[in-house]
């Protein structure tokens, strides 16, 4: 019979106990999107809910957004990134892990701070969909008036 220590350096895990990495976290919102996003030091790699960012991201525009802050900062080949989105759609999402990147890239290195500013990378797009209000049709539009 195996004695305990026996059993866990035989487990497969055991054996690839590496020196756990050092993340870098940074949040991100936009409208209903919330980004968690983790940056360590790598090749450049970006993986948004475990697929390339060209996988998820369809649109170039969303792609340019993603990684505009580690280009004005000029660190795309040091950092590699991972994000968990969720909620909103394609373009709040990647607004979301926008502003993620961004203040990880700060808590990564402070000096990047003026640079991410002056792009408006840190800044919070506080732009939310207006609610629907009773006794219209919409946020704004009104139902139609009749006068008789």
């Amino acid at each position: 019979m195996a004695t305990e220590t026996e059993k866990s350096s035989k487990h497969p895990s055991a054996a690839k106990a590496k020196k756990p990495k050092n993340y870098i976290w940074g949040l991100g919102r936009r409208k209903t999107a919330v980004a968690r996003v983790r940056l360590a030091p790598g090749e450049g790699n970006i993986l948004i809910n475990g697929r390339p960012l060209e996988e998820y991201f369809t649109e170039d525009e969303d792609r340019k957004a993603v990684r505009a802050p580690l280009e004005a900062t000029q660190t795309q080949g040091r950092f590699d990134v991972w994000a968990n989105v969720q909620g909103g759609g394609p373009t709040g999402q990647a607004g979301a892990v926008l502003l993620g990147i961004a203040r990880a890239l700060v808590g990564a290195d402070s000096a990047l701070e003026p640079a991410l500013r002056a792009g408006g990378y840190l800044t919070r797009d506080p732009r939310m969909v207006e609610r629907k209000k009773y006794g219209q049709s919409g946020a704004r539009k009104r139902y139609q008036f009749s006068k008789r």
